[in-house]
């Protein structure tokens, strides 16, 4: 497919994502988006700190029953070189992008081995930080891929957006979000379109640091994890023109 067919899908599941009111809906959608490309099993996930446990800051998941028993049993995300590198990049990646010595790491031998056994013996993950150090993925896994440049922003892009939809379901805001001030729109608006933060304070003639400031708020207002969100979520609610 063209990059513009890829983009047709991914905004044909956004337009679509509000009608569903609850998170087995919301997931059973993003199953039959992410099914297209040849991926089989979803987990939206937070990473777990060394003093939590992974089976607690899992949001939802499409994963095998036996399979998340032995992750979580076996304690995994301890040794899994995916979840390593979740925490280090905010840019999607491959697993096999994911790095690890197998001569000194048996334990990342083993987690991606075993992962084969059930059916994903190739992934892609999108990583999630927050402003406030809040840490998450979208991790999806396959056998038969379509993964390549086209592909991979139409996948970002639907799962960021999933992740937000499913992040309202489970926590929804009680009261409606502050309205941005005009600076903080110009902002998201130019983030929107690819901009830095030092490209924006060149065009709006404020310091980097203000752009940074203006985008930090204009988050925290919309509830978003981090920049990307933020913008997902300023067009969702039509605060900006995408």
């Amino acid at each position: 497919m063209s990059a513009v067919d890829y983009g047709r899908e991914a905004l044909d599941f956004i337009e679509g994502l509000g009608a569903y009111r609850k998170v087995p809906d919301a997931m059973d959608a993003l199953a039959l988006a992410f099914g297209r490309y040849g991926f089989e099993h979803i987990i939206v996930t937070g990473l777990p700190n060394p003093d939590q446990r992974f089976s607690q800051m899992v949001l939802a998941k499409k994963w095998p029953a036996e399979w998340f028993s032995l992750y979580t049993e076996k304690s995994y995300d301890r040794v899994d070189p995916v979840i390593r590198k979740c925490r280090q990049t905010v840019n999607p990646f491959e697993w096999s992008e994911a790095p690890y010595d197998a001569e000194q790491e048996p334990g990342a031998v083993e987690v991606m081995r075993r992962a084969a056994d059930f059916r994903m013996s190739r992934g892609f993950v999108v990583p999630i930080h927050g402003l406030t150090g809040y840490e998450a993925g979208v991790s999806l896994g396959g056998v038969h891929l379509d993964l390549n440049a086209r592909s991979k922003p139409a996948l970002h892009l639907i799962a960021m957006y999933g992740f937000d939809h499913i992040r309202r379901l489970l926590a929804p805001s009680p009261h409606p979000s502050a309205r941005l001030t005009p600076r903080e729109r110009e902002v998201i608006a130019w983030a929107s379109q690819g901009k830095s933060a030092w490209e924006i304070g060149e065009i709006l003639n404020i310091t980097q640091r203000t752009a940074e400031e203006h985008l930090a708020t204009a988050a925290r207002k919309l509830g978003a994890v981090n920049r990307t969100h933020a913008v997902a979520i300023a067009i969702r609610q039509r605060i900006i023109n995408p």
